[in-house]
């Protein structure tokens, strides 16, 4: 053990003698896990208690549950199935949108100017930074325009959506590519002949596919709970149906909104088990590599040979 690794060892039992750890205890931590499990709950938990009241004859029944399962979203609920409709045709459309302008843009700026990427972050972070009312503010001249060349179909929010869902997309596309030596690769590819469509499509793609899923499921979890662009720009999709209906019903807007939360709840579970994968878990259950052999110290070089064994008997 070299004198560092003892040095080390030493300040490390200093500090556990001292009783300072470097995180919290596990009893801290599960106080914190409760105390956010119930700011979720309780919501959650009241919202569900409130579709099963009976109205004012009391008790709690399950019609409206079946209704909705069972093919009732007619007549005054048929707003709901026209925004969900919407709602799944946006993201659609603001995943391809998303995908096919920040992944080439993300890998040309890493491979060949990588000394634009704190703009390229700095651009795709901003959204976030700007409340969405004030997007909506710049956002209503250029869909005048939009609606003059594309028409005024629901679909062209899709561009409005593709900007307030570029920090989350970057964030997740960025962490899997910097895990991949992007440079490297590109450069291997192109010794051997292979174009850019290529390089991205065959190699850096699959190499961050992890990334993509993620920030795909992160699009749609937005696009389903974005509410101000669509009712300032007068556009249906889910959310603005469910502020419809509640006029009418309010049990059923809550059922939809309780079931939209389960849906994200899905995609964020999926999006924890793709970052995890099974790579991570067999880095975690590999066994420890043998220490390799000691080597040992060549003899400096002289100008004769030694003499063997033999050689010297024989002298």
């Amino acid at each position: 053990m070299s004198a560092r690794d003892t040095a080390g060892t030493r300040a490390v039992s200093r500090r556990d003698r001292s009783g300072v750890h470097p995180g919290p205890s596990t009893a801290t931590r599960w106080v914190i896990v409760a105390v956010i499990g119930l700011l979720f709950l309780v919501p959650i938990a009241s919202m569900i208690e409130f579709t099963l009241r009976g109205g004012l004859g009391g008790g709690y029944t399950l019609d409206r549950w079946a209704a909705v399962f069972g093919g009732g979203l007619t007549g005054e609920y048929k707003p709901i199935v026209t925004g969900l409709t919407n709602s799944l045709l946006l993201a659609v459309v603001t995943v391809a949108v998303m995908l096919v302008l920040l992944v080439p843009t993300m890998v040309l700026v890493r491979i060949r100017f990588p000394k634009l990427q704190r703009v390229l972050e700095f651009v795709c972070l901003l959204p976030i930074t700007i409340p969405a009312i004030v997007l909506v503010v710049g956002l209503a001249p250029v869909y005048s325009v939009v609606a003059r060349m594309f028409g005024s179909g629901v679909w062209t929010l899709a561009f409005a959506y593709g900007v307030i869902v570029l920090p989350y997309a970057y964030r997740s596309i960025q962490a899997n590519l910097q895990a991949v030596d992007v440079v490297t690769l590109s450069e291997a590819a192109r010794s051997l002949g292979a174009g850019w469509a290529t390089i991205l499509f065959r190699i850096v793609v699959p190499n961050i596919r992890r990334g993509l899923l993620a920030a795909a499921f992160i699009a749609v979890a937005v696009v389903l709970g974005e509410y101000t662009i669509a009712a300032l720009l007068n556009r249906v999709n889910l959310q603005t149906a469910l502020v419809v209906v509640s006029k009418a019903d309010p049990y059923i807007a809550v059922i939809i909104a309780l079931l939209a939360l389960v849906f994200a709840f899905v995609l964020l579970v999926a999006i924890g088990r793709i970052g995890g994968g099974p790579g991570s878990r067999r880095r975690r259950t590999a066994p420890p590599s043998a220490p390799a052999a000691p080597t040992t110290p060549l003899a400096p070089a002289t100008g004769a040979a030694e003499p063997t064994t033999q050689e010297a008997a024989l002298r």
